[in-house]
């Protein structure tokens, strides 16, 4: 029985002692959930490219400044899988065998919602450049943060440019995806509509994947002004190609998040032209930094020379997610590795952070149904122009004039 004990309290000494070496170091380490595998791998793979510019960008410079010193950062990644529930798990992998010093957010909503609870309970901040469902504030996770406005803050944005086209939408169909982020884009485009008077001739909430052909076969019949979808990459492109194939060219075609990504225009070439889209930053934006990178162009150059493409406003609100970390960082003069004391203490830096970057200002609400968004990006009504993105409105940002209607397919 003795030989038990001692065997145990050995091994208690051996674990301590071999948990307290790795956490001796002298870098920050960071967590990365993301979507490496499954049907988001596509829009998890464009966040790696956001969250590994920041830390490429942060380490060219010798790492983050404290006092006197330079820490360099590492980023560890966890496999979310396109799983909520793999998502949780690998931050909890991260949290207590990686023993992160904070967590950067996945690319949906969902997993970063089975995420909160895990964080919270461990109390390690998480900053995200990319989720944007409401139901994440609505949760009020203590510990989650996005860089990015939820979409019912910024998918009504483009409805005031749309509705003021002329002649003026009248009617309109709304469908969108049956996942978190969708959903809520979906439902956002149909309030939107109703608030400025466009009558929604229907609204529905479909499996994601499913054909759309039949349904897009009932609407094309009822004639609306304006079809708005709602979904992610591949299903916003295979929208696109069904409405080519039935030779139906809507006055008006709007989406939310993948317009903007490279992805959009080269697997449609042409067809991608004329269709609208909702974004809070493009490489025309003319916000300043003195963080890391100094403008849009800046930014888009770094984005071009690593991956040979340009980025859109999720990977470069996943590599501002970066720059609020080590904002928050350098406000409390934290040094690696992270005590619980000083993750709360981060926690409350990053609701007092409030810095301009080449995306805009990062500033995190505190209260109300934003909780922990970052409300102070300006939404951007954006139309694909001879394969470019264009923003179309409001008017005060507006770098070219709407194409309305959408040219027919066959005069193409």
């Amino acid at each position: 029985m003795r030989r038990t004990l001692g065997l145990a309290v050995i091994t208690a000494v051996l674990t301590a002692l071999t948990a307290g070496a790795q956490d001796a170091r002298d870098y920050f380490k960071f967590g990365v959930v993301s979507e490496l595998s499954g049907e988001n791998a596509a829009g998890g793979n464009i966040i790696k490219r956001g969250y590994d510019m920041w830390a490429t960008a942060i380490n060219s410079e010798g790492g983050i400044q404290i006092g006197k010193k330079k820490y360099k950062v590492q980023l560890v990644y966890g496999d979310a899988q396109s799983n909520p529930s793999q998502g949780a798990a690998a931050a909890e992998r991260l949290i207590t065998q990686e023993h992160v010093d904070g967590i950067f957010g996945p690319y949906t909503s969902m997993v970063t919602i089975a995420m909160g609870p895990v964080c919270d309970k461990y109390e390690v901040p998480v900053v995200g450049g990319s989720a944007e469902s409401p139901m994440i504030y609505l949760q009020k996770f203590k510990y989650t943060f996005g860089t990015l406005p939820p979409v019912n803050f910024t998918g009504a944005g483009c409805i005031g440019t749309l509705s003021k086209l002329d002649p003026a939408p009248k009617t309109a169909v709304v469908i969108g995806a049956n996942d978190t982020f969708s959903k809520a884009t979906a439902e956002t485009f149909k309030d939107g509509f109703e608030k400025v008077g466009i009558k929604v001739l229907r609204f529905d909430i479909v499996p994601s994947g499913e054909d759309l052909t039949p349904l897009l076969s009932v609407m094309k019949g009822m004639r609306p002004d304006i079809v708005a979808f709602g979904s992610r990459d591949e299903e916003l492109i295979k929208m696109v190609k069904n409405l080519r194939q039935m030779n139906w060219a809507p006055k008006i075609l709007v989406m939310h998040y993948g317009v903007t990504d490279p992805s959009f225009t080269e697997a449609l070439k042409d067809d991608a032209n004329q269709v609208f889209g909702v974004t809070v930053w493009t490489d025309a934006s003319k916000n300043t930094s003195k963080y890391l990178w100094k403008n849009a162009a800046e930014y888009e150059a770094a984005a071009n020379k690593a991956y040979g493409m340009d980025g859109d406003y999720t990977q470069g609100g996943c590599s501002v997610s970066g720059i609020a970390f080590q904002v928050a960082l350098q406000a409390i003069n934290a040094t690696p590795p992270l005590s619980l004391e000083k993750r709360r203490e981060l926690c409350k830096a990053l609701e007092q952070v409030d810095v301009q970057t080449f995306l805009g200002r990062i500033k995190f609400a505190t209260e109300g149904q934003f909780y922990h968004a970052n409300t102070s990006l300006e939404p951007l009504t954006v139309q694909i122009q001879a394969g470019k993105v264009k923003v179309v409105g409001p008017p005060a940002m507006a770098e070219a004039k709407a194409i309305y209607p959408m040219t027919p397919w066959s005069q193409r």
